[in-house]
């Protein structure tokens, strides 16, 4: 009964973030911080190479060794166990042929950080350049593919489009966008009295971390411990990524018998990490007089990178997410990962789900104009309605719920009304346009690889009535420890001061999974209720025996234990554990949860691969100069679906941090590669804080007003709530409409608006003046 409710209890209170204090203050550890309290302390630095593909023809560390400080340079030649930090097998630690440029060949360990830089810039390498392939277009070209291509189909498009009263067709290019977690990435390890190998790491999965550390040292799991204080921000950039800098720092453990400390600067991290994926996609659609959809072809193609990573699930979910909001009859959709000469492209919040749902937004976008229809209006005549399913053959559950939500929205931001005021603005102002968009998310909540949907947990009681509890999940910012300590202090019916929350480590949890695809409150916390459930069971029944009263009408409140409606003849919670103490009543559990009713057929691209759909809806409104392409987002009204909230306080942080990097993903940030053919080939150019533009304050909405979704309870999850993670970022693509709508202002409405993503203000200044030069063109003789 994970949606069971109790009278009271911390559970949807609105708290602040277990560590809010420690962050501002300083308090708060991070990985880094930890190894100045070690004596003899090594530090780590690769030595990057300056091409993009190349074979590494030799390498001498003497040079390096020579350096003062230097104390030992990490070679294949080290390697005890396997030379790979992947799971696929195609990412060796240290490579014979350079697959991108500044692919870390080797790694330096010296007595302090300059050294160790020194050092790295000493080693001598030479390199037999190679042809590299940089562009998603030069890979398409090429046939450069890299894992498997994936199909996804419902019905027969050719029959869908011989139903269509219009078809048309089209293309769609959208960058990636780098993770920018305010820490790099680290790791910190040692070596203890025994031969344990211990790794502080920040990582969002590190049970994985645990195992790609063991295989490259050729150790069992069990001779490796993972512990994950907290990170700096992760947005899956520290599902995969992390496990190779921390094996990194183990093997220079391993042989040095010294801590090793790695750290990288904001430069290598950008130069050496995955970004979003890069996608393209050719499509044809099929609309009916009414225009609602008769049928989709598309092929997306995603930018890899060097290898696969996690390209093949970000394939899967891209292609399960196209349809978004929309009931498509038929589909044929084809999903292939290319293969480039850049970093290893990787999770980012959404995981594939916001590339495939921008697809279609911008063809609806695209389109409505064509179909005479007004965008909105488009969009809500092909809502999902009760009883169908999608491409992939799941039950669209709640889906009144999305017509509900979007009326609730349009009411609330005043959309009607507004649209005519930006009408009127627009007729008033030649050189400034303003644009109101309102778009839709539904997106699926479960990992789409079905073994990762389980978690455990290890709560303690002890003999005072303090609990502790150590889970699998991994605390990034996003407030999961928080919500954590509401349910375990909810289901022992404890106040949240008698909880403590202990770190992430894989000999109290194991073989748990990332903490991502914004399952971590699902998995995590159903397994802590249920640990706390089986200590609370067996409480019940002692406290029975010391009231006189049945186990059912035993009620646990606010540290009080008592019979139903009787407070006053109660005890306290640690009185009944003491007493459960000298009954020899356990008082600690291993909880477990694996999500029910989730199959997938990774082949056919077929089955229920998740849990519940999440819902939202965003309008914004932004305004345009017409001379330059710069804009403002003016106002943004928010209403998201996250069922009966856990935190709302960390909910609604949220969904408003989503929107923000959903709007940067659009707007703002430009990965840039060097695609000359010159010495520079297949460099990042947009490799530091000057050159890459992230979303600030700056760009917030002057008016921000973001809403939970009211009466919206889940059955069977934890206390009725839903995810939040992922789902608010794609609810910024009302931005990207809003910036379409303003850029055909300054044309002819009846034509389509094309526009770049990111949606720059130079990429926003050609779609408006494309606009113009269309309006002006059509008033000559």
């Amino acid at each position: 009964m994970t949606a069971e409710q109790f009278p009271s209890g911390p559970v949807g209170t609105p708290m602040p973030h277990e560590s809010a204090a420690g962050h501002v203050t300083g308090h708060a550890l991070y990985t880094d911080d930890l190894g100045v309290r070690w004596q003899n302390l090594l530090h780590a630095w690769p030595v990057q190479a300056p091409h993009a593909h190349a074979r590494v023809l030799s390498l001498d560390p003497a040079p390096a060794l020579a350096v003062p400080g230097v104390v030992r340079v990490l070679t294949a030649a080290d390697v005890p166990g396997v030379n790979d930090a992947g799971v696929k097998g195609d990412e060796p630690l240290f490579p014979d042929t350079v697959m991108y440029h500044g692919h870390a060949v080797c790694w330096v360990l010296a007595e302090s950080e300059e050294a160790a830089r020194l050092g790295a810039a000493a080693v001598a390498v030479t390199y037999e350049p190679l042809p590299a392939i940089i562009t998603l277009a030069e890979a398409i070209a090429a046939e450069a593919f890299q894992g498997a291509q994936s199909t996804l189909r419902r019905g027969d498009v050719t029959v869908g489009f011989a139903q269509a009263a219009h078809v048309f067709e089209g293309e769609f290019e959208m960058g990636g966008q780098e993770h920018f977690y305010l820490e790099t990435n680290a790791a910190l390890a040692h070596i203890d009295e025994s031969g344990q190998v211990f790794i502080q790491a920040s990582t969002q999965h590190p049970s994985e971390t645990q195992d790609i550390t063991a295989h490259v040292l050729g150790l069992p799991a069990h001779a490796v411990t993972v512990q994950c204080l907290r990170m700096g921000g992760g947005f899956g950039g520290k599902e995969m990524q992390p496990h190779g800098y921390a094996a990194i720092a183990a093997l220079g453990a391993t042989l040095t018998g010294r801590p090793v400390r790695l750290r990288l600067n904001r430069t290598q991290d950008l130069t050496l990490t995955g970004k979003r994926h890069p996608f393209h996609a050719r499509w044809t659609a099929g609309f009916d007089a009414d225009g609602r959809f008769t049928a989709l072809q598309v092929t997306l193609t995603s930018d890899g990178g060097w290898s696969l990573d996690l390209s093949e699930p970000v394939m899967a979910r891209a292609l399960c997410h196209l349809d978004n909001a929309y009931s498509i009859p038929h589909v044929e959709a084809h999903g292939r990962i290319a293969q480039t000469n850049k970093t290893s492209q990787t999770a980012f919040r959404g995981f594939g789900g916001p590339q495939g749902m921008l697809v279609t937004e911008d063809l609806l976008g695209r389109v409505a104009p064509l179909l005479g229809l007004d965008p909105q209006e488009l969009r809500a005549r092909n809502f999902y309605q009760p009883g169908e399913s999608t491409p992939y053959g799941q039950p669209v559950r709640h889906a009144e719920r999305l017509p509900d939500l979007w009326a609730q929205l349009l009411h609330r931001s005043d959309f009607h009304a507004r649209r005519a005021e930006v009408a009127a603005f627009n007729a008033a102002h030649p050189h400034t346009k303003r644009g109101l968009a309102v778009t839709p998310v539904k997106f699926g909540i479960s990992f789409n690889f079905t073994a990762y949907n389980q978690a455990g947990a290890l709560v303690h009681v002890y003999k005072d009535g303090s609990v502790l509890v150590n889970h699998g999940g991994t605390e990034m910012g996003q407030g999961l420890h928080t919500k954590m300590l509401q349910v375990a202090a909810t289901a022992l019916g404890v106040p949240l001061s008698s909880v403590r929350l202990a770190p992430t480590r894989t000999d109290k949890v194991p073989n748990t999974s990332a903490t991502a695809a914004s399952s971590g409150a699902d998995l995590n916390g159903g397994a802590v209720k249920d640990a706390c459930d089986q200590i609370r069971a067996r409480l019940v029944e002692v406290a029975a025996g010391t009231l006189g009263v049945h186990p059912d009408d035993v009620r646990f409140e606010a540290g009080q234990v008592f019979p139903l409606g009787h407070p006053e003849r109660g005890l306290t919670f640690a009185q009944l554990v003491h007493d459960a103490y000298h009954r020899r009543t356990p008082l600690w559990a291993a909880g477990f949860y694996r999500t029910p009713g989730l199959h997938w057929d990774r082949a056919a691209m077929q089955g229920e691969p998740f849990k519940y759909f999440s819902y939202g809806a965003s309008v914004s409104e932004v305004e345009v100069d017409g001379f330059t392409g710069a804009y403002r987002v003016r106002r943004a009204d928010l209403l998201h679906d996250v069922g009966d909230s856990l935190s709302p306080l960390i909910d609604l942080g949220q969904v408003e941090g989503g929107y923000l990097q959903g709007v940067g993903w659009l707007t703002l940030e430009d990965l840039r590669w060097d695609e000359s053919q010159g010495p520079g080939r297949g460099r990042l150019l947009t490799n530091s804080a000057s050159t890459y533009k992230l979303p600030s304050f700056s760009e917030l909405p002057e008016v921000f007003h973001v809403t939970l979704l009211e009466r919206a309870t889940e059955a069977g999850v934890v206390y009725g709530s839903k995810a939040v993670g992922e789902p608010p970022l794609m609810l910024a693509i009302s931005v990207r409409e809003a910036l379409r709508g303003a850029c055909a202002a300054f044309g002819s409405p009846q034509h389509p608006t094309l526009l770049a993503s990111p949606a720059t203000p130079e990429a926003v200044y050609w779609a408006l003046n494309r606009a113009r030069q269309t309006t002006l063109e059509e008033a000559q003789p």
